[in-house]
Parts: structure tokens; C-alpha cells; sequence
């Protein structure tokens, strides 16, 4: 099966800017564009196919009219679709919030709990975010604070520069700051417990909904480890393994899409060419591509920076 360019599900969401518009040619018609999905299967935003014999199809109908065997062996028995990959323009800080573990989500919400990473795509200088607590609390702390509004006061602020890698297991409260781009792989999972959202209203001109009991359920109340990133191999966890590729100054990349899992091309920097089975096709910044599983050796060049995803052996 040949590879295929990928057009997103985009979300208005109020917190948003118009960046991912105007500087990664995401496609538009609205003022705000806070998310722009760029892999997906989630129900509430789906990709869909540009271009070829599968041209506006989601990729879940293509998934449901060819089979899942273009995904990968370790995408196999998995009720769901993996992963969801986005861009995220955070114009405004987002929510201080906490995503469940699968066990809690699965038993609550009916769909998976949500392990994420983040890579800074830009970011104001002085932006920060959230991740964690400075120090461990207790609970009937975290409770009083999420009250009398004090709750930024015990929180671990991150300053965040281009390129900088977070990784964001369930349970850790997080919150995009002001002025950061971000592109996100996460777990397929849309669940979030909003802790606090600094007296927003939503379209309705009512406050949006806070999930302060499911919350206090799930949230790691201690400071989170530190993690390291590579250079070129960002993260491996259970859920997803990501590289960064730069083939800029006449630099080639070569890999493979073997019969274990598809492969996410991820293009946030540049204009490039991929080409597999001696098909070749352009990609530029802001835009996806999906390799099948199974299509063997694969060729980037151009001048250009990517983020390449697959799913891992040991994806649960």
C-alpha cells in the first residue's frame, strides 16, 4: 500500500492563536486555531486522506474498508487506534489540568487514559509551563489550594525554549504557558480533568467545567522525575517512540517501514521529499504523511526537520 498525506482535524479551542495557520500552513476558515490533529482516529477529530484512490476518507473508514493490517503486528488486538499527534498554539495559557491512567479512564470515561509527550516547536522568550508540583503535598493541601486560588503557588514551572522535549506520564498535572508552540504525541485518548482555568468563560458565557473530584482521584502530588531526552531519539515508552530528524545541508535520512508498525512523518521545519517504492512525494512544513507497515526502505531528502513516530514492540 503506498504512503499518504494526511489532512487534520482543527479545533477552536479559546485559549488558541492563529499561528498554525499563518506559519505551518494548516488549512482554516476560522479566527482561532488552537489544535491542528494531525494523526488521528479519535472520534472527536479523524484525519482524513488527501489525495490518490482514498482521497476525504478518515483514516478510520480506510482502516474499516482495507483492514488494520497496514498498521502493524503491534498494533494487533489493540481495541483502538494508538496514538494522536497534534500541533498546539497556546496563545493563551491553557488549563492547569491531569490526564488518568488507563485503569481509572477505562473504568470512568470508557477509553484510555493519556501518556504524552511534548516537543517546544517555539516559545516567547520567558515562557514557561507547568509539570508537577515543586514539592510534595498532601492532598487536603492540594484540595484547599484548588479552592482559595493558590494552587500556581506550589507548582513546578518549567522555562521552555525551541526543541526542548517533556515527557508527561498520567497522573502529573500539567499547563501550557502563554506564547509556546508545542507538537504533542499522546496516547489516542481525549480525556482531560480541568483543574483550574484562571475564571475563564467558554462560548456559552458560562466558566468551562472543572473536574475537581476526578482530580483529587488521580493526581500525582509530588515533583515530577526529571527526564532526559536524546538529540535525535527523543522518547521510547510503552505507547510510542519518537525521533527528530534534520536532513538539512545536503544530509540524506534512510530508514525502514517494516512489517512491525506504520510510520508518522511529522514535517515541522522545511520543505522535503519522501520516497518509498519508487514513489516520491513532497511535504512540507506542518504537514503529516503515514507510511504503511510493511513498505519497506524509505528515503527523506531536501532541507527540512521532522518528528518520526512508530509504535513500539512493547506497546500494552
Amino acid at each position: 500500500m503506498e504512503m499518504f498525506k494526511l489532512i487534520p482535524a482543527c479545533k477552536d479551542y479559546l485559549w488558541g492563536g492563529n499561528r498554525l495557520a499563518a506559519e505551518y500552513g494548516i488549512k482554516y476558515d476560522g479566527d482561532i486555531l488552537a489544535e491542528a490533529w494531525l494523526l488521528s482516529c479519535h472520534k472527536d477529530g479523524c484525519s482524513v486522506i488527501e489525495g490518490g484512490e482514498y482521497n476525504g476518507k478518515t483514516l478510520p473508514e480506510l482502516i474499516e474498508l482495507i483492514g488494520s493490517d497496514f498498521l502493524g503486528a503491534n498494533c494487533k488486538g489493540l481495541q483502538d487506534f494508538p496514538i494522536l499527534i497534534k500541533f498546539i498554539d497556546a496563545k493563551k495559557p491553557l488549563s492547569i489540568q491531569v490526564h488518568p491512567d488507563d485503569e481509572y479512564a477505562l473504568e470512568h470515561e470508557n477509553q484510555l487514559g493519556k501518556t504524552e509527550m511534548w516537543y517546544v516547536l517555539d516559545a516567547k522568550e520567558g515562557a514557561f509551563l507547568y509539570q508537577g508540583f515543586s514539592h510534595e503535598i498532601g492532598r487536603e493541601e492540594f484540595k484547599e489550594r484548588i479552592e482559595n486560588n493558590t494552587l500556581e503557588e506550589v507548582l513546578n514551572k518549567v522555562y521552555v525554549k525551541k526543541g526542548d522535549v517533556l515527557f508527561i506520564p498520567p497522573r502529573t498535572l500539567h499547563a501550557i504557558g502563554e506564547g509556546i508552540l508545542i507538537a504533542e504525541i499522546q496516547q489516542n485518548s481525549n480525556v482531560t480533568y480541568r483543574i483550574y482555568d484562571y475564571g475563564r468563560v467558554g462560548a456559552d458565557g458560562k466558566p468551562r467545567q472543572l473536574h475537581i473530584k476526578e482530580s483529587l482521584d488521580v493526581t500525582e502530588l509530588t515533583r515530577p522525575e526529571a527526564f532526559s531526552s536524546g538529540a535525535e531519539h527523543l522518547v521510547s515508552c510503552n505507547f510510542f517512540d519518537v525521533d527528530y530528524v534534520d536532513v538539512s545541508d545536503g544530509n540524506t535520512y534512510e530508514s525502514v517501514a517494516d512489517e512491525r508498525s506504520f510510520v508518522s512523518i511529522i514535517a515541522i521545519e522545511g520543505n522535503s521529499v519522501i520516497t518509498c517504492r519508487g514513489k516520491s512525494i513532497e511535504l512540507k512544513k506542518g504537514e503529516s504523511l503515514f507510511v504503511p507497515a510493511a513498505s519497506g526502505d524509505f528515503e527523506i531528502s531536501g532541507n527540512a526537520q521532522f518528528l518520526i513516530t512508530r509504535i513500539p514492540d512493547k506497546i500494552k
